[in-house]
């Protein structure tokens, strides 16, 4: 994303906060190149607190800079490989019972961490899926009418394939609106591509993940959170959010619209790359910005459209290109 220069004197100092992520950044440059927006969305992602949806095709290092980024923030991490076999028992823990006193003992599931990677999500069937519906919104699960609270920062990234459909399930739509983003990850350029290949090359035909060191103590990230929710914005603004969430409603092209979670999941991110940018102010830039990534899985397509071969970054972009940008 590219900084707009603007001449506002700011109030909060950011500088901290902006160093930190450019550091983040490079650690995860040592094995990935390119993929910069990718890179800054799950960023902006784990500083507005917010899960993550991750689609491309195999081979594009969705899961290696996933879990690079869990390398650079010191908090527990854990991976869960989605199957068609697998239960809920399996992602949340299940009680077991124990000889020594005759009762039953909650044994957690992987779940029970800070950063979750998900790997294949659309491979589990909708009794799996309709698992994470309470622990992604609430960050807590209730087994045998107990609560367990996870333990924060808590955060959810996940991986699909858009291409294969073979033994695969389609996400409920209350599920996809309870991630903050879905980023498409795209084939690297011609130029990437003969970066990755060299780099592949003279290590020796090996990921050196082991380099990519902590830069973030949860701390830390508690700090910068409450940095960027006080990120000022203007009015003006905020109304240019919910007109462009209102447009996705009243729109010819599009079967369902964005609910009044979008409106705030656009405000909370806007917020992020503002304080990512050293800014303590929201610009029309940073809505904009986040504004397909925010709106992609929220919003479904009328099959003439679908039929066309229109995509729903298209309609989002022709919707944002229609509302007055306040200045």
């Amino acid at each position: 994303m590219e900084e707009q220069q603007y001449s506002f004197e700011n109030r909060t100092n950011l500088d901290q906060l902006r160093a930190t992520v450019e550091q983040i950044k490079e650690e995860i440059g040592k094995i990935i190149i390119g993929q910069q927006a990718f890179i800054e969305l799950l960023i902006a992602a784990v500083l507005a607190d917010g899960h993550v949806l991750i689609e491309g095709v195999p081979g594009v290092a969705k899961t290696l800079t996933a879990k690079l980024l869990a390398r650079t923030i010191s908090t527990k991490f854990t991976r869960i490989q989605f199957t068609p076999d697998l239960m809920p028992s399996d992602v949340l823990g299940t009680s077991v019972y124990n000889f020594q006193n005759s009762s039953f003992d909650f044994k957690k599931g992987p779940i029970f961490s800070n950063l979750v990677l998900i790997d294949e999500i659309n491979r589990a069937p909708a009794k799996t899926q309709a698992a994470l519906f309470e622990v992604m919104e609430e960050r807590q699960i209730t087994i045998e009418g107990k609560r367990h609270i996870m333990d924060p920062p808590f955060l959810v990234l996940a991986t699909q394939n858009p291409i294969e459909q073979e033994g695969t399930y389609r996400l409920p739509e209350a599920q996809l609106d309870r991630f903050l983003f879905k980023i498409s990850v795209t084939y690297p350029s011609l130029e990437d591509e003969v970066k990755i290949l060299e780099s592949f090359h003279q290590s020796h035909n090996r990921h050196r993940i082991e380099e990519v060191r902590a830069l973030l103590t949860i701390n830390e990230l508690r700090t910068y959170r409450a940095q960027v929710k006080a990120i000022h914005i203007e009015p003006n603004l905020l109304q240019y959010i919910a007109q462009i969430v209102h447009q996705t409603r009243a729109n010819k092209y599009l079967y369902l619209g964005a609910s009044p979670r979008a409106s705030l999941a656009i405000l909370s991110t806007a917020k992020a790359f503002a304080a990512m940018n050293g800014r303590d102010f929201v610009t029309p830039e940073d809505i904009q910005f986040v504004a397909k990534p925010v709106l992609r899985h929220r919003i479904i397509l009328t099959p003439e459209k679908e039929m066309e071969g229109s995509t729903t970054d298209e309609v989002i972009q022709l919707m944002v290109d229609g509302v007055e940008v306040p200045r």
